[in-house]
């Protein structure tokens, strides 16, 4: 039985670790050549050879996505070795809290550099490619998903701009689909609640700590990263009459 994703390729962000990671595994085991973007170059590497070693085929490709140029060389680089791109995955992400008084303004430079540039820099430069590889006979359709949070959807004292960075990428995604989906490219924002991944360890001290002792009583079993990739290979494997626009995966016990 043919996978699903043969043939195509699949650029995913922040796939040095946790989310990202997890992601480019599981849609190479569903047959999707991945090309996985980060800084982190090393990490890349080790991923490579992971998904080569389980017979999949994947790219490494070390760049940093705040800068449009890097981005639009990622891209590049993608088409100039596999000919075409079929789904990209923005998801890169920072999350840096605190009371807004007390905040660096530097720290929410950096969230919206990586949470909505970054995004919007790659989201440009790969939708040229999408939209030619939709019009083809291999799927007869293309695909962009944006990881955004609950925080997109809810604000908390404490996380003002990445709320601001979040609530902007689910505008963005909304606007966006509007404009490409009826050209078969289809567009969706997933939105995780908590995930046991490496967001919240650029953080001060304190703050890892107090959000560990809250989350740590209020959601004893976070998600995993698998758990989201499973989501997001199924939002991209839907057949080409059907389109996820949103989609919003939650611990059973922050639900």
């Amino acid at each position: 039985m043919a996978l699903k994703l043969s043939g195509t390729v699949a650029i995913v962000t922040g796939a040095s670790s946790g989310i990202g990671e997890a992601t480019a595994k599981e849609l190479a085991a569903h047959g999707a050549i991945v090309a996985v973007v980060a800084r982190r170059k090393e990490r890349l590497n080790t991923l490579v050879a992971e998904i080569e070693a389980a017979g999949g085929t994947a790219l490494a490709v070390a760049a940093d996505i705040t800068d449009r140029a890097q981005a639009e060389q990622a891209i590049q680089s993608v088409v100039d070795r596999f000919g075409r791109v079929d789904i990209l995955i923005n998801n890169a992400g920072l999350m840096l809290l605190g009371h807004v008084v007390d905040t660096d303004v530097e720290e929410w430079e950096r969230m919206i550099a990586v949470n909505q540039n970054g995004l919007l820099y790659m989201t440009k430069a790969a939708l040229p490619h999408l939209l030619k590889s939709a019009n083809d006979e291999l799927r007869g359709v293309a695909d962009i998903v944006n990881i955004s949070s609950i925080a997109g959807r809810q604000a908390w004292a404490n996380f003002a701009a990445y709320n601001m960075t979040k609530f902007g990428v689910n505008g963005f995604t909304e606007a966006l689909r509007q404009e490409v989906t009826k050209l078969q490219v289809r567009v969706g924002v997933l939105e995780p609640g908590a995930v046991a991944t490496e967001l919240v360890s650029q953080n001060s001290q304190k703050i890892q700590d107090d959000l560990a002792a809250s989350d740590g009583a209020a959601i004893p079993v976070p998600l995993q990263p698998e758990d989201i990739a499973e989501s997001i290979a199924f939002m991209v494997t839907r057949p080409a009459r059907s389109s996820i626009a949103e989609l919003w995966a939650m611990p059973t016990s922050q639900a």
